[in-house]
């Protein structure tokens, strides 16, 4: 049985070394788009950036390891087309067939448009290793950098640059920084912990458009201010890379549609990671984040051999910005009210409720509570707003 896997990201690598793992003798072949091996996202906008971590640090396994669990790696090598027919693959002009696929194909940074600018140079996304190689000899102290999007991406990048001695602007569109994400109170500790370091963040500011002729000089603002800037980051979100599903006729919701088990609407194809939606609760959820990359792909890798057990999603998020690690557990859409633990110093964290259902935490340089918030909400356990408060330890929690 062959096993062709689009897409060569975490997703991808999770599912061909379970695949393996679990005693698969067929063939398994990965095809990737990128030149590099299958390598960790994360720390691109993090320590690779910061110049604090080679490149060979990026790779998730050995280059031997595939040589030698005879996973077949064609790199560098785009599929442009999907024939779920004849069960077959289109890559650099030669057609492979399948008897099982699975789409890993991630997704792709928005970028702004071209006519207010965004194809001018000095423009970057932060998304691929080609992205921060690209950008990489711009971070010089001294220079001026706009970062268009509060989300995580972007203050990530805006905390390495301060750290580099840039002058730093982040601009968001949205009330506040993280609204689409977290609460007011986690907005508010991040926005703080910026401006400590002289980031100049700017909410409720709008983009007019970027100012240059063949490179970017500056950004007009929505309100009528203009900014100088040397070079312009853009986080403002992804898309998940549906292109190939919808070409081959496959239903797509959210992303690439999937049913419990991580199968596609063609019985022969499997989604996984970044591109995929699949049920949650009683709707559909699509989660951009390495651990459900890696889970949701292991949980397909299982099915694919037949196992048919369901995809539990148990998600889960980080952030590092200066010394912040912020770590997330659970889902917070829905909730209704906050609950504070603060800790001595920049400890804290940020507890979402539903009534009184616990969703998610966010926690702070305070990694009990997001391992305590982590297991309870797994285990489906909701203790008080009060008790959350006023318990010394929390690891208590986890016995009551």
């Amino acid at each position: 049985m062959r096993v062709v896997i689009v897409g060569a990201g975490q997703a991808g690598a999770a599912l061909a070394a379970k695949l393996r793992a679990l005693g698969h003798r067929g063939e398994i072949v990965m095809l990737g788009d990128e030149p590099a091996p299958p390598y960790q996202r994360p720390p691109l906008s993090k320590a690779y950036l910061l110049g604090e971590m080679e490149e060979d640090r990026l790779w998730l396994r050995a280059p031997e390891f595939w040589a030698e669990n005879e996973v077949e790696l064609r790199l560098g090598q785009a599929v442009t087309a999907i024939d779920p027919t004849s069960k077959a693959v289109t890559v650099g002009g030669e057609v492979l067939e399948y008897d099982h696929l699975a789409l890993t194909t991630g997704s792709t940074p928005r970028r702004l448009p071209a006519s207010i600018g965004g194809s001018l140079e000095g423009v970057y996304t932060v998304r691929r290793l080609a992205d921060v190689d690209a950008m990489r000899a711009e971070f010089q102290p001294g220079r001026k950098v706009i970062i268009v999007g509060g989300g995580y991406i972007g203050l990530e990048a805006a905390a390495v640059a301060s750290k580099l001695g840039l002058d730093v602007t982040v601009l968001e569109m949205a009330p506040r920084i993280l609204q689409r994400v977290a609460a007011p109170e986690t907005s508010d500790y991040v926005r703080a912990l910026h401006q400590a370091h002289g980031v100049k963040v700017l909410e409720a500011t709008g983009l007019n458009r970027l100012i240059g002729d063949d490179r970017v000089e500056g950004a007009l603002l929505t309100d009528g201010r203009q900014l100088p800037a040397d070079f312009v980051i853009v986080g403002v979100g992804i898309t998940p890379n549906t292109q190939l599903a919808e070409i081959a006729g496959l239903t797509i919701d959210n992303g690439i549609a999937t049913d419990e088990q991580g199968r596609t609407s063609d019985p022969s194809i499997w989604s996984a990671g970044d591109c995929a939606s699949f049920p949650w609760n009683d709707g559909r959820i699509r989660l951009e984040s390495v651990g459900n990359a890696i889970d949701q792909a292991e949980a397909v890798a299982a099915n694919i051999l037949g196992a048919a057990a369901p995809y539990e999603a148990k998600p889960w998020f980080w952030s590092d910005q200066y010394d912040l690690k912020l770590q997330i557990a659970g889902l917070n859409t829905g909730y209704d009210h906050i609950v504070t633990r603060q800790g001595e110093g920049d400890v804290a964290s940020f507890w979402y409720y539903r009534g009184a259902d616990l969703l998610a935490v966010d926690a702070m340089n305070d990694s009990r509570a997001y391992m305590v918030g982590k297991r309870l909400i797994e285990m489906g356990k909701s203790p008080s707003p009060e008790v959350i408060v006023s318990t010394p330890d929390l690891k208590a929690l986890l016995k009551a």
